[in-house]
């Protein structure tokens, strides 16, 4: 792993001879970085590959093809979201990307559970997508889930604090084409292909990018590249967990750079896993994270409240 990011192998989690030092290594590099690499995260190459496939597949379509996927008022939770819609908060300049989101699969046992979640939509000149994207999800957030379990001990919690938190929640795979940058005499000064910014979430579970590009903000103020390894991914906090831990996890500023001039006809293909809770959950700092020399820094409000405001800014959502 590039940057000195610690690298962790989730096995170790399930072993009782290295739990305890897995949960304080990854407890340790989520609260000096708030990024690690993980290994045998239960996801496969060839999966990868086949996800990342599908989604060439469907960003080469059209766009007027693509747009039919586009869901009027949605704040983009679901399905197809067009070129330069998200700015990042404090930004005027949009990013440069489009994407497609990939939900929980709404159950008709589940619709109360479910009945904040919109329908995932699914494009059918791309009939293999849903199959390997439903896959995918599921992957991801089982090691998601594990993730939390040793982030609950690290906290001093209930190793299953988690569980009821997250169980069907609105968590989120993006799939993000970075498309070529073109016109660049014109480009805005500021356009980039993802501007500074942190994720909304609990914790952010991302597959290796097709190429170089993320970058970490580091305390002493500089940007640090970051490149996963085949075999790896790399997990990151999200600010639900810096305000539930009144910062001892702190969310860490990224962004992704554009390319060299050279390179920028060349398109960059991404896929984050947005591990979100229930919409009702609590953000409330732990009382624990809470003392004289760490004074309450957040205000109380749920997840669906968090996510709700955070869309707006973001410009996703109007009204």
């Amino acid at each position: 792993m590039e940057s000195g990011i610690p690298s962790l192998d989730l096995n170790d989690f399930k072993n009782s001879n290295s739990k305890t030092a897995f949960v304080a290594n990854l407890g340790q590099a989520l609260h000096e970085i708030g990024f690690v690499a993980i290994r045998n995260h239960g996801l496969t190459n060839a999966q990868t590959q086949s996800l990342y496939t599908s989604f060439i597949s469907f960003f080469n379509l059209p766009n007027e093809i693509k747009e039919q996927y586009n869901i009027t008022n949605g704040a983009g939770q679901r399905g197809y979201t067009p070129k330069r819609k998200e700015t990042a908060k404090g930004f005027t300049a949009a990013d440069l990307k489009e994407f497609w989101h990939i939900g929980q699969e709404n159950k008709p046992a589940e619709k109360d559970l479910l009945k904040d979640y919109p329908d995932n939509i699914w494009p059918r000149q791309v009939p293999e997508l849903q199959p390997i994207g439903s896959e995918v999800f599921k992957i991801l957030e089982s090691a998601g889930l594990q993730l939390l379990q040793a982030i609950a001990i690290y906290l001093n919690l209930d190793q299953y604090y988690f569980n009821e938190k997250v169980a069907k929640g609105n968590s989120i795979l993006r799939c993000i084409h970075y498309y070529p940058i073109q016109d660049i005499e014109n480009l805005h000064q500021d356009a980039v292909r993802a501007a500074a910014h942190e994720d909304i979430n609990l914790i952010t579970l991302l597959m290796g990018a097709s190429a170089d590009g993320l970058q970490i903000e580091s305390k002493e103020g500089g940007w640090v590249s970051v490149t996963a390894l085949p075999d790896q991914i790399v997990v990151n906090v999200g600010d639900m967990l810096s305000r539930l831990t009144n910062n001892r996890l702190k969310s860490t500023t990224h962004r992704v750079v554009n390319p060299p001039e050279e390179l920028m006809h060349i398109p960059r293909y991404s896929m984050p896993f947005f591990m979100h809770p229930r919409s009702d959950m609590d953000l409330t700092c732990l009382p624990s994270c809470i003392d004289s020399k760490h004074p309450k820094l957040y205000t109380s409000l749920t997840a669906g409240d968090f996510l709700d405001e955070r869309l707006r800014e973001l410009g996703l959502k109007k009204g």
